[in-house]
């Protein structure tokens, strides 16, 4: 039942948020300001807390990282043959996209550090860097190919250097493997910052999705909401399992891959030359629909 309720809360924080925008106080600019607080401060301040007394061995292994490839890339595989038929390439370009792009900053991180240990929320961290580092490239690598957009990646992907979220997880890992003492006070401000996190990411979720029912295309959507988050979690259950890791490891991993479609992932198609109506629908849809299965994979994980 704690887990229902935590959940039943951050349903309400996201209608908050979408109920914000639609009487206007929530507009592009406070939402830009927003996203730019949890973005920037919240979300590193919480991965910073979450690493800065672990070493980097004991989070960062091979197993771990096969892992996240294998079912990243399998998922992405399986998307592509799902979605090769669509009728527009903007429309097959976005649905491959968000059937793996996880929302694992806004949401990922921030719901496992509310829900479990100290121990599983470090493992979360590091499993957000490293895909991260995957998933974002390959994203914008398809959406431009697919699409023969004339916009430039370059710049975006030179982005990865100065990313908010491998920063801070580079400094969390960095002072835990040299044992740096952190002073107590910027522990607990950092601590605190961090504990922003989820309901303000929420808020900028839930004023960001946009839905128009009588476009939707349910047979599309439906098939990214089955990849997205009921076949990716239950791969990375399977992977991990066959991986023998130890219980936070496959708890993080299979969470994390619960969660919906990224936000982002509707930038990256209005940028891009993708479906940007498909996209903002799949992310509400996702999102939506996310609340219901992370209450089924939270009660299942170890």
């Amino acid at each position: 039942m704690e887990v229902l309720g935590r959940l039943l809360a951050l349903l309400v924080v996201l209608v908050l948020g979408a109920g914000l925008r639609a009487s206007g106080f929530l507009g592009a600019s406070r939402t830009s300001r927003l996203n730019a607080v949890a973005y920037y401060l919240a979300l590193p301040a919480l991965i910073f807390v979450s690493t800065y007394d672990q070493a980097i061995g004991r989070l960062l292994s091979i197993e771990l990282v096969a892992g996240l490839l294998v079912v990243l890339l399998v998922t992405a595989s399986l998307a592509w043959i799902v979605h090769r038929n669509r009728d527009s390439r903007g429309r097959q370009s976005v649905a491959i996209v968000q059937s793996y792009h996880s929302n694992l900053g806004y949401l990922g991180l921030p719901l496992v550090a509310a829900t479990f240990d100290a121990e599983v929320t470090a493992i979360a961290s590091v499993v957000l860097g490293v895909i991260t580092l995957v998933q974002l490239p390959l994203s914008l690598i398809l959406l431009s190919t697919l699409n023969g957009a004339s916009a430039a990646i370059a710049d975006e992907l030179r982005g990865l250097a100065t990313n908010p979220v491998l920063l801070s997880l580079l400094a969390g890992l960095s002072v835990g493997s040299l044992g740096v003492t952190v002073p107590t006070n910027a522990a607990t401000g950092l601590d605190v910052l961090g504990s922003i996190a989820l309901p303000l990411a929420l808020l900028c979720v839930g004023a960001s999705l946009q839905i128009d029912v009588p476009t939707m295309d349910f047979g599309a959507t439906g098939a990214v909401v089955g990849l997205k988050i009921v076949c990716m979690p239950a791969l990375a259950w399977l992977v991990f399992s066959t991986l023998s890791v130890d219980a936070p490891t496959l708890t993080a991993t299979v969470v994390m891959f619960a969660t919906p479609t990224a936000v982002s992932t509707y930038v990256f198609a209005a940028e891009l030359g993708g479906d940007s109506e498909f996209a903002s629908l799949n992310v509400f849809a996702t999102t939506l629909v996310s609340m219901a299965t992370l209450f089924v994979v939270i009660s299942l994980v170890p």
